[in-house]
Formats: structure tokens, sequence, C-alpha cells
């Protein structure tokens, strides 16, 4: 298993590793597509290379045209089976932390929670990698208030890294005739104001955690994205006096979260390529967003 692990990683690097090379053919490419279909001349510096290219673009179809890219190998068989999540926490969780997490295995469908105990990270994906799960999300918390998830997709990633705040649980809430139960059907999703490329990748992170709902569901998820802060929402809806009287309900948990590093690579591996990641100077531009436009 271990063998097989590591080719399938060295594999993956080395496609990855082609991705330049691929993107600089499909360029040249699309400047002699253009010029043929404008009848405009050859651009020179590709008068040497236009017998070749010609032949491959006529060889090309809808598929093979543009390139993939590690983006589509890591999510590429999201769509054939549903999503498997491995929930943990830091060592030691408190009682708040441990209710956070149980709360969070009925928000994410066919999440299964586990108990940290002594286990390294790498033994836990290594278990997960093992019995074909999807994802592991981690919950870290100071002081027995939740402030961290990372979200590390399997086999090979990305990893999210997310900052925690403003936390409220199911449990907090006094009022349990107000919520409610929470029903465990697969919810729609809601995917607001990530227009950026950063915020298009982070909605893929997010959207993948999901399987595909049934059209009729009631329950909805909700990642609204104001700031660079995302404002994550779960709500029922009712529709009591026909299709145009429809209530919502929120029935929790409600949290914000903040994207501060994406790394390519699984949380256990410290040398893998940071994609993207907060810089301190980043909290002084209070004009520029990140995760839209």
């Amino acid at each position: 298993m271990l063998r097989r692990n590591i080719r399938l990683r060295r594999e993956y690097l080395y496609r990855k590793s082609l991705e330049g090379k691929e993107r600089l053919l499909y360029e040249k490419k699309r400047k002699i597509r253009e010029a043929l279909q404008e009848g405009k001349p050859i651009p020179t510096e590709l008068r040497n290379e236009e017998a070749a290219l010609r032949r491959e673009i006529d060889l090309e179809d809808e598929n093979t045209a543009v390139p993939r890219t590690h983006i589509d190998d890591e999510y590429a068989y999201a769509a054939e089976k549903d999503p498997k999540i491995l929930l943990t926490t830091s060592r030691d969780p408190s009682a708040p932390l441990q209710q956070f997490v149980k709360e969070l295995s009925f928000v994410f469908p066919n999440a299964q929670r586990m108990n940290r105990g002594g286990q390294v990270i790498s033994e836990i994906i290594e278990s997960c990698r093992a019995h074909d799960y999807t994802d592991v999300v981690l919950v870290h918390e100071h002081r027995g208030v939740p402030d961290g998830l990372i979200v590390c997709h399997l086999p090979f990633g990305p990893t999210a890294y997310f900052g925690l705040l403003n936390v409220v649980t199911r449990h907090e809430i006094k009022d349990k005739k107000a919520i409610g139960t929470m029903p465990e059907a697969y919810p729609h999703l809601i995917l607001d104001n990530f227009s950026s490329k950063l915020g298009d990748r982070t909605a893929n992170i997010l959207k993948h955690l999901f399987p595909v709902p049934k059209p009729d569901t009631k329950r909805i998820v909700t990642f609204s994205n104001q700031s660079d802060y995302i404002s994550f929402r779960h709500h029922i809806y009712e529709k009591h006096g026909g299709p145009k009287s429809i209530e919502l309900k929120e029935i929790g948990p409600r949290f914000e979260l903040r994207l501060y590093q994406i790394k390519l690579g699984t949380v256990d591996q410290a040398e893998a390529q940071i994609e993207w990641v907060i810089r301190p100077y980043m909290n002084t531009t209070k004009k520029r967003k990140f995760l839209s436009n």
C-alpha cells in the first residue's frame, strides 16, 4: 500500500510538471487557430512550427483541445461517488469542541466522527486512504473556542486552512422548539460571491464536501463571501401557502470562515507546494478582495 501511494503521488507530480509545457503548446495552437479563422497571416515566430501544429489541431476534439490541469485530476472522480468524510479534532478536545464537531457530522452528509486520541496526522491520512475516504476535516480550538478548520482532500490534496470565527452551535440556542430537528437529507448548496480565480478554487473545495441532492429536498446550506469572510448558514424551507410563500427557518450551527492557506498536497506533507497563503502585508489592503472581484 505504501509503495502504491508513493508511485501514484509521483505520477501525479509528473503530470503536474507537464502543465507548463502543455499550456505553452496550447497558446501556440490558439494563435494559429485565430489567425486562420480571421484570415490573418501566421505569426512570424510560429511559421517554422505551423505544419506540425496544424496537424495536431486537426486531430483535436472538444475534450482534448483544452489542456487538463492538476485541479481536474484532484476532483476527477468526484461526480462518480458521494464524498466520504472523516471528522476529527486536535488532541484532548474540550466539551464545546466535541459538541461543535458532533453538529458538523450532521451538516456534512456521509461524515463520520473519530476521537483523535494519540494518533498522529500521518496515520490518520494513511488509514483514510486505505478505506476510500475522500476528505478529512480537522477542527482546532483555543481555550475551548473552535478557531480553525482544515479541509484535506484525498488522496493527493489540496488542503485548505481556514480560521473559524463567531461560532454559534445549536447546543447554545436555548429555544429548542424554534430550531427544530436537523434533517439528514442531502442539502442544496448556495455559493455566493466567489467570483475571482481564488474564490472559484475555494468554492470548488467546499462544494465537493457535499453530495448531489434530490431536487425536492428542503434543506439549504449557504456559503456567502463578504470581504473574504465566508459566512456559513444552514436552513430548511417550507411552503405553507403555496409556491409563492416560502418560509426560511435557520437550524444551525452558524460560523464564519477566513481562508489563509491552500496547499497542493495533504495535511501531513510539510514539503507540499503552497498554492496561496495570506501574508501580513495583505491585512492592510482594505480595498482589495481575494475571493471576489
